[in-house]
């Protein structure tokens, strides 16, 4: 992989795709910073991180798909090969809340953020976005966050994190082609709260208990409801309180 250390920077999703507008990119260009001013979450919400601390980093991926028809086996491949790589650090209880957020016990300790572009061949290229909560320790004001640090009293080597997570990358983007009912298959497995009854919140603020089931096709979060009918949801139409 290619990859280019920056300072402070607004956003490294905004910056390597600026650079891919420039120039022609190799396949796993990656970019870090030690600080974001204006880091993006799902839908517009802001991802904030203490310099120096975390992981801040933007990944090129060249042509992941056949088809825009597999965008979400792309987006759970990113998901479940993030997982995957922590596993081999003994991070416990790790799981992904839908849809892209990566948790330890109850806590958020990263997010996943992947912006396409469609090209005119109909192929995809794909900006990858990835914040995780490493060395932070402080969390004022963020009861739902936490960072490997706090989780297992202990520091980490970033790059090395980084380098095992783009690994897990590379092997996952593989089985979007060849098998990705198993990448389907491992991303329910994780599922934040699957098969437990849990309180949600609609877009109109009713709120409502439901279990999640899983995730459709389409990347909707599939919910039992009381009466038993099964409703799909998009993002922002349903918020889990938890």
């Amino acid at each position: 992989m290619k990859l280019i250390k920056l300072g402070a920077i607004d956003s490294t999703n905004e910056f390597l795709k600026g650079l891919s507008h420039k120039q022609e990119l190799d396949n796993f260009t990656v970019v870090i910073a030690e600080k974001q001013t204006k880091g993006k979450g799902q839908m517009g919400s802001v991802w904030d991180a203490e310099e120096g601390k975390n992981l801040i980093v933007s990944v090129f991926i060249k042509d992941p798909l056949l088809s825009v028809k597999q965008i979400y086996n792309f987006n759970i491949a990113i998901a479940v090969a993030v997982v995957a790589a922590l596993e081999t650090y003994n991070i416990p209880k790790l799981s992904i809340k839908w849809p892209n957020d990566i948790m330890s016990y109850n806590f958020k300790i990263g997010g996943i953020l992947i912006e396409n572009s469609l090209k005119s061949d109909g192929t995809v290229s794909s900006v990858v976005g990835l914040g995780l909560n490493i060395n932070q320790l402080n969390f004022e004001n963020l009861p739902k966050a936490s960072s490997l640090a706090v989780i297992c009293g202990a520091q980490f080597d970033k790059e090395q994190l980084l380098h095992s997570i783009i690994d897990k990358m590379k092997q996952n983007i593989d089985l979007v082609q060849q098998q990705p009912a198993s990448l389907w298959l491992e991303y329910t497995e994780k599922l934040f709260k699957k098969g437990i009854p849990m309180p949600f919140k609609d877009n109109f603020d009713k709120k409502f208990m439901g279990i999640i089931q899983g995730v459709s096709s389409h990347g909707k979060l599939r919910v039992l409801l009381e009466d038993k009918s099964v409703s799909e949801y998009s993002i922002k139409e349903i918020q889990m309180l938890y």
